[in-house]
């Protein structure tokens, strides 16, 4: 709007006074003040506005005040006039020609007209002002929300430090745990390698001295035997030969006695007789012949002693070679044995070499473990110093963030003082226009009336309730805020700076708040206190009520953020053993498939979170000929009794939501048949696995299989897999691979591994990589006489047997444990002992691969064919929550029978000790009254009657402050 151009003559001289606006470019307000002559003016009751002229025609005064705002297009005039359009009855005019009076009617008629100018004028001022004000009041409320913001994110910004503060704080704590344990690790890894240097030089030196001592025993045996053959040889064949030729001397000479007898009678009767009658020449010759006979026997009898002296002297060379040969064979005995000696020598010096050499390779790794220390002490304090840098760098933020927020802070406070200032400069020229208006009329005119009111220093203009005008001046306007202002409030309110991630630490690692109490909840449950007036027995239910609260309040807020997401350095993932520190739940039972399971399910895997679990097993997910779905037939319709499969994914997806792992029940031994083949056998299989009698072992004798024989047991219900078949070996790992990628399960539970060998299983394993592993291989105890045997090696040997077969690949359910449990709590606590100091389930001989367990859907449940008993329920988790291996906890115990806090405060204790399936395990009592063990360094546990805390114990030093008490049931201490 520009500036009304009136005479000087009319407006008198005209005084520029610059001022300051309060607008939001802060651009000059003009304001030019009129100097007036002298106005009449009279107050009257009547609220009217009258003109009286004098004996000479005057012109009335007029004021004009021109201003200019370069911020909008308009220009505002303010014409304000003390006149008005109502004239007195008739007017005296004394000298005045006609031309004079058209003039100055002209001029009255103008004047008139600017009048209702300088009135409307007058409106847009008091609606300015009207609207300055509330501007201002805008702008201190901007202000105060301004402030107010600043304060509420600077309160957020000390609470996310503190958050980060207790974060790193945790974080050093868990990095110290860390360092415990891995320098735990490599003690027991330091143990177990001079256990096996020395176990290996034992055998090596045993074996090589068994060896030894063999062949020295066997080369003297040898030439023992040798000799004494030799010697029985001789000693025979010369006694038989003197005897002979003794005995045949004898004869020869008996004979020629004999002979020489008969010839000396002979002699004597021929003699006498030739004496007498001088015999004849006949019997001279006889005789004479028979001494000759006699003399040839006698040769004979010399030649062969002479033959029998050559046979002795032949024996007696043949006896020196003989002594030889045994002479040679002592001295190739004590050759023998000097290399013997040699050789033992040789060992020594081979084992005290290789002793250097394992003492030299454990101080090198001591030397590493301590240089790993030192690096990950400096890692943690770099990390330290890193954070105290990035604290230190908020801390700069927040100041510089402060400093700006001071910055704006002024800012707006200059802001508003201009808006003061304008404020007072539009009060001023309200007050001037007032003073204007109230100046008083002359003497004739007092009973005129006056046409405005002070308020203050404003004028208001005194008008209906209803006035449109009078809501503008009493409320102010009522406008939108434009969205640049929008803009502009937005952009002054001090944000905190995100923390800067390095892409390392952002892909390695990841948090996900927890679900923590609210306030309200949290100042409730510290806040309750017992009713008065209660009897005992329910101050006693209320106070364990409370406490039980407390509890669970204390877990929740201990564990205030959750790694779902860990890196390759902190976890190692083995299917054999997942993270190690798994608690696995069975979320199902025998009845589950008769609800929508799965729905179900998935509401309580944030509860399951939070009481400490880390792994769900999931019923079979394969349509089933039984509803319970061990009975599989088309394995990809995953369409069950339990629910669909978006019901299963969808649940499934809740778990990984949840930081839990999903382990699926699948069923590879058996499968049920869709159709008949033409003899009426049900042996022809559907679905997209679509297989025949070539795929079903050929000793099943109920389906006619034509494939290889089983490599294990039968399952009679069903037909039985030949795994031996290549292309069954391919369908199962598409399969699995299958349920992995694209359904989302983590891991496997293995159903009646005993039919069919673990080589096999390994090779399933490595197709399908899953996250952790376990496999039912169900078998008997032994009994006698209708009573557990202590001795059950053999039992859970065959369950180590296929371990083994799976290369280590997968665990197992640690079902000794289970049945030893069952007689153990009854007052046997010896049998939780073996010879040699160890657990006599298969947690005593490999606890890493033990899924320990007290009730299955099989055990218990509906079905019920081997349950634990009840009444030892919370002892036998007490056992397995608190030993090395992998517990597995029950869904109806959980759920229904009452014992769930019991169980969470088992958990809290496995927890807060760090117990994992590898922890080290000492027993010191196991006997008729109780058991008492400790698992790794800072838990033990009591089960039974014994009289016994660790303060009696001399060697387990520090302060153990009890955590469980039971009282004769079982008593877990944590070491402080």
């Amino acid at each position: 709007m520009g500036a009304s151009t009136l005479p000087d003559a009319l407006f008198g001289s005209v005084q520029y006074h610059p001022s300051i606006s309060s607008c939001r470019h802060h651009d000059p307000i003009q304001v030019f003040a009129v100097k007036s002559l002298p106005t009449i003016n009279r107050r009257t009751s009547g609220g009217k506005r009258k003109v009286l002229f004098a004996d000479a025609w005057l012109c009335k005064p007029r004021h004009v005040i021109f201003s200019s705002m370069d911020d909008s297009a308009e220009a505002l005039t303010d014409f304000l006039d003390d006149g008005d359009d109502n004239s007195l009855g008739s007017s005296k005019v004394i000298g005045v020609d006609d031309n004079e009076l058209l003039a100055t009617r002209k001029a009255l008629s103008d004047a008139r007209a600017r009048n209702k100018a300088i009135e409307k004028e007058r409106d847009q001022l008091l609606e300015k002002l009207a609207w300055s004000e509330a501007k201002q009041k805008e702008y201190l409320s901007t202000v105060m929300h301004d402030k107010d913001l600043a304060i509420s994110e600077l309160e957020a910004a000390e609470a996310l430090f503190n958050n980060k503060l207790e974060e790193s704080l945790e974080e050093k704590f868990s990095l110290e745990s860390k360092l415990v344990l891995a320098k735990q690790d490599a003690v027991e890894l330091a143990v177990q390698v001079e256990k096996l240097a020395e176990i290996a030089f034992q055998q090596a030196t045993s074996h090589i001295l068994e060896d030894a001592q063999l062949r020295v025993s066997a080369a003297e045996a040898s030439a023992a035997e040798a000799s004494f053959q030799i010697e029985e040889q001789i000693r025979s064949a010369s006694e038989g030969a003197i005897t002979a030729v003794l005995q045949q001397s004898k004869d020869a000479i008996e004979k020629a006695l004999a002979v020489a007898e008969s010839a000396g009678d002979h002699t004597t009767k021929a003699m006498a007789a030739f004496v007498d009658n001088m015999g004849s020449v006949d019997e001279i010759i006889s005789v004479q012949s028979q001494n000759i006979k006699l003399s040839n026997t006698v040769n004979d009898l010399e030649s062969q002693l002479l033959v029998y002296r050559n046979d002795i002297d032949r024996l007696k060379l043949e006896l020196n070679q003989a002594r030889k040969e045994a002479k040679a064979y002592e001295l190739r005995a004590n050759d023998v044995e000097k290399l013997f000696h040699e050789f033992q020598e040789s060992s020594r010096k081979a084992a005290l070499q290789q002793e250097e050499e394992i003492k030299s390779s454990l101080e090198k790794m001591r030397k590493d473990a301590t240089e790993k220390r030192k690096a990950a002490s400096k890692a943690f304090k770099l990390e330290i110093e890193r954070m105290k840098a990035a604290i230190e760098a908020a801390r700069e933020t927040a100041r510089s963030q402060d400093e700006a927020y001071m910055r704006r802070c002024e800012a707006l406070q200059r802001s508003l003082r201009a808006a003061e200032a304008a404020s007072k400069m539009w009060r001023q020229r309200a007050e001037m226009a007032e003073d204007m208006l109230l100046k008083k009329s002359s003497s004739e005119e007092g009973d005129e009336e006056a046409i405005y009111s002070v308020n203050g220093g404003r004028i208001d203009l005194l008008m209906d309730d209803d006035s449109q005008k009078w809501k503008l001046l009493t409320d102010g306007p009522r406008r939108p805020t434009p969205e640049w202002m929008a803009r502009r409030i937005r952009s002054l309110r001090p944000r905190f700076p995100p923390r800067k991630t390095h892409v390392s630490e952002a892909m390695t690692a990841g948090y996900k708040t927890l679900d923590l109490p609210k306030p309200d909840e949290v100042w409730s449950i510290a806040q309750e206190k017992l009713k008065e007036g209660d009897v005992l027995v329910e101050h006693v239910i209320e106070k364990e009520v409370i406490e039980k609260k407390r509890k669970a309040l204390e877990r929740a807020l201990q564990r205030k953020t959750v790694k779902w997401q860990r890196t390759p350095e902190e976890t190692k993932l083995e299917s054999g053993t997942g993270t190690g520190r798994e608690i696995v739940f069975q979320g199902f039972n025998w009845e589950s498939w008769r609800r929508q399971w799965y729905l179900e399910l998935a509401n309580k895997a944030a509860d399951l979170s939070r009481s400490g679990i880390t792994a769900v097993w999931f019923p079979p997910p394969t349509e089933s000929v039984a509803p319970q779905g061990y009975m599989p037939s088309d394995l990809y319709n995953l369409n069950s009794a339990y629910g669909s499969v978006e019901e299963l994914r969808s649940c499934i997806e809740e778990m990984h939501n949840q930081d839990l792992l999903a382990l699926g029940d699948v069923v590879l031994n058996h499968r049920c048949a869709h159709k008949q083949s033409p003899n009426g056998v049900w042996n022809i299989f559907g679905g997209k696995l679509a297989w025949g009698p070539e795929a079903i072992v050929c000793d099943d004798p109920n389906f006619q299989g034509r494939g290889n024989p089983s490599s294990g047991d039968i399952f009679h219900a069903a037909p039985n897999i030949d795994h031996s078949q290549e292309f069954v070996r391919q369908d199962v790992k598409e399969w699995l691979n299958w349920l992995r990628n694209d359904i989302g399960f983590d891991g496997w539970r293995l159903d009646f591994v005993r039919g069919f060998s673990g080589g096999y299983v390994k090779e399933y394993i490595e197709a399908s990589n899953p996250a952790f592993s376990i496999g039912e291989y169900w078998d008997s105890l032994a009994y006698e006489g209708g009573n557990l045997c202590y001795n059950q090696d053999a039992h859970r040997q065959r369950i180590v047997n296929w371990i083994n077969a799976t290369g280590g690949s997968s665990s197992a359910f640690d079902v000794t444990t289970k049945g030893i449990l069952h007689s153990a709590l009854h007052n046997q606590y010896w049998r939780l002992i073996d010879p040699q100091g160890k657990p006599t389930g298969v947690m005593g001989w490999w606890p890493s691969r033990a899924v320990t367990f007290l009730e299955n859907h099989d055990t218990g449940s509906t079905q019920g064919h081997w349950p634990f008993p009840r009444d030892k329920l919370t002892q036998g988790y007490a056992y397995i929550l608190t030993h090395p291996g992998t517990p597995v906890i029950f869904y109806d115990h959980f759920y229904d029978f009452g014992i769930r806090d019991i169980i969470n405060e088992l958990i809290e204790a496995r927890t807060r000790a760090g117990i994992h399936c590898r922890s080290p395990l000492k027993i010191y009592h196991a006997n008729n009254d109780g058991y008492v063990a400790q698992i790794g360094d800072t838990l033990a546990m009591k089960l039974g009657h014994l009289d016994w805390n660790p303060s009696k114990e001399v060697h387990l030093d520090g302060t153990w402050q009890k955590f469980v008490d039971k009282g004769p049931e079982y008593q877990i201490w944590l070491r402080q």
